[in-house]
């Protein structure tokens, strides 16, 4: 019986070992993935459209609400300390305090946002369902970042950098969430991610 509950205890420490591992190779992919999506940028006025956001929601279905935070973070890091990860080749601090600046936090609590609501199956009785409210609820929590900080520092009034940073982005960005929701399942269902 002892080593029956020894064997049980190693495979669990084994497992969980190759979990947290699972989830820093995927952590780090997701961070190269979110700075090369940026360089696929189309401008749309003040805010380019690029496949970040794709990314970021990926990141939330894919991770938990550590190693989502966890990836998108050292995006930010590597952008904060001046290498080109940003939308249009740019980096560096100006870019984050900058008009744009505020989806780019916005990514960081969009991702965890998602991956948290994600494993809340309180909030629906489906796991469809809890990946729709999550999902939009992280493209929420991006939109009002940016959109705040888009109001602070171009001085906008609330309703015009509403039309400029958020309404051009809407169905493409729910394009980009249902995608993401297909490619997530599909990692899974293959036992690359999970």
């Amino acid at each position: 019986m002892a080593r029956d509950v020894t064997a049980l205890s190693q495979r669990t420490s084994h497992s969980a070992r190759v979990g947290r591992t699972r989830e820093m190779v995927t952590a780090a992919l997701l961070a190269a993935l979110l700075a090369a999506s940026a360089w696929i940028s189309i401008p749309v006025g003040a805010v380019p459209v690029t496949l970040q956001v794709f990314i970021v929601l990926l990141a939330g279905l894919l991770l938990t609400p550590r190693g989502a935070f966890a990836a998108v973070g050292v995006y930010l890091l590597l952008g904060a300390a001046g290498l080109p990860v940003f939308a249009g080749g740019l980096g560096g601090t100006g870019v984050l305090a900058g008009p744009t600046g505020g989806y780019l936090w916005g990514f960081a609590l969009g991702a965890t946002t998602v991956a948290w609501l994600r494993g809340t199956r309180a909030l629906a009785g489906s796991r469809a369902v809890a990946d729709a409210v999550a999902l939009a609820a992280g493209i929420i929590v991006i939109y009002l970042a940016g959109w705040l900080q888009l109001v602070a520092v171009t001085g906008l009034g609330i309703w015009p950098a509403f039309a400029a940073g958020v309404a051009p982005f809407v169905a493409i960005d729910a394009f980009k969430a249902v995608v993401a929701l297909g490619v997530a399942r599909a990692l899974v269902r293959a036992g690359v991610a999970g």
